[in-house]
């Protein structure tokens, strides 16, 4: 640790100076200089307290006790190159494949979710032999060059698309094609994905592989429709190709009621690749890929070793079973279920109260609030949104969020021990800030 500190406006004039800038900090303008945290809190160098619904990262909590100790005591004792034989690394896989269905029951340890995104797009055309990927519009996979490709969030505004990557439709039922009223929108939307399909093999091109978040984030809070996983898993595999689901920002109990995102969408679909990483070490860079025997087979078979030199190291993975630990010992995902639950009543309640809130939606502590200009054109009210969160941290010292295609979407993703008392106090304050801005028309 430093032995000096930094002035607020030191850090930032060296950081400037030192740090590329499209590094870009959270409130650009006037950042938040964080020194500590602990739980869902955090503190900047004057010690004033802050609110955190931004840190899926930290997913415990920020410097979660248990996990320290877990990281201190490995560290004291070993932590090596990945080659030599650890107990770590395979109790920790055992761990993982007990959340899993039996089928995903191979593990290839990484150091982030853009390591593992990349690493299952090497498995799917691996396996397939084909290249060719469907993602979601809007869709977010990380920022390795080959990530870039499959992400229209990013490649849009760069390169382009290239014309191995093809993107369906979001399954947005509030603003897509498909929207609630829609019989079945699952069926629709998967319809859209069989029909690119088609249309990739009318210009004799093959499938390797849907590449999709089991609920998109970067798409605005999004939970799929019932039944589209399965339909296009269907799809995929006629084709030939292979269902991934990217859980980096969804896994570990976030959704509540199941372990992974992916399961909302029912007992009968299991996907062929999971990747995972953010919340997986809670802050502490660990990532992972799980697939069937039969793909890791496949990779084997092509006679090029892969070694990842920290992936799985003895640190990582210790760290990773403190994770799972802790989420069984404190019930995380209770905890999820029931904050999660009174968070989006709370703010269904506020809808009632401010017609700027067209949506609110999302299941466990992964919630969206959508605000819109007027609800029938559904027009984003991206400027309001921005003020929010400007003044939730100036005024109440809470950090939020944007999101979606128009970043109107304000997004909860806290710390897992977030409370009922955090909830209330957030939507107190969101209220507060709407009723004032409507009553000055701002």
């Amino acid at each position: 640790m430093a032995s000096e500190k930094l002035s607020k406006e030191e850090t930032l004039a060296m950081r400037r100076r030192l740090i590329g800038q499209s590094c870009r900090l959270f409130y650009s303008d006037d950042p938040v200089k964080i020194v500590r945290a602990r739980g869902q809190y955090l503190y900047d160098e004057n010690g004033k307290r802050y609110l955190d619904c931004i840190s899926n990262v930290h997913h415990v909590g920020h410097c979660h006790p248990s996990i320290t100790e877990a990281a201190a005591a490995q560290m004291d004792l070993l932590n090596t190159n990945t080659r030599f034989l650890h107990d770590n690394v395979v109790l920790y896989a055992e761990r993982l494949a007990a959340t899993l269905p039996e089928k995903l029951s191979v593990f290839y340890f990484v150091n982030s979710g853009s390591e593992a995104n990349d690493l299952a797009l090497r498995l799917a055309q691996q396996y397939t032999q084909h290249e060719d990927v469907v993602v979601l519009d809007y869709a977010y996979h990380g920022h390795l060059m080959s990530l870039i490709d499959i992400s229209p969030y990013k490649f849009r505004k760069l390169a382009g698309q290239k014309e191995w990557v093809h993107v369906a439709p979001l399954p947005d039922t509030y603003r897509g094609m498909f929207r609630e009223s829609h019989p079945n929108p699952g069926q629709a939307y998967a319809d859209t994905v069989k029909d690119l399909i088609e249309e990739v093999h009318r210009k004799g091109r093959k499938i390797s592989a849907f590449f999709a978040e089991s609920l998109p984030s970067v798409g605005g809070q999004l939970l799929l429709p019932q039944g589209y996983s399965a339909k296009v898993a269907e799809y995929v595999r006629s084709a030939g190709g292979v269902f991934v689901a990217d859980e980096v920002q969804t896994g570990f109990g976030r959704v509540g009621s199941h372990f992974w995102a992916f399961q909302l969408q029912g007992d009968g679909f299991c996907p062929d690749i999971v990747t995972m990483g953010k919340p997986m070490g809670n802050g502490h860079p660990l990532a992972c890929v799980a697939t069937t025997a039969e793909i890791a087979g496949a990779f084997t078979a092509n006679g090029v070793e892969y070694f990842n030199t920290f992936g799985g190291n003895p640190v990582s993975c210790a760290i990773g079973l403190a994770v799972l630990d802790v989420i069984e010992k404190e019930d995380l995902r209770g905890n999820a279920m029931k904050v999660g639950a009174y968070l989006k009543d709370l703010l269904t309640k506020l809808k009632t109260r401010h017609q700027i809130i067209g949506d609110v939606r999302g299941v466990g502590l992964f919630v969206g609030l959508e605000l819109v200009k007027d609800r029938e054109q559904k027009t984003p009210a991206t400027e309001t949104a921005a003020q929010v969160v400007k003044r939730l941290k100036e005024e109440d010292r809470i950090c939020v969020s944007t999101d979606g295609p128009w970043e109107n979407v304000l997004k909860f993703k806290p710390p897992m021990c977030f409370s009922m008392e955090d909830a209330e106090l957030v939507v107190q304050c969101i209220d507060r800030i709407l009723t004032d801005m409507e009553a000055n028309d701002l």
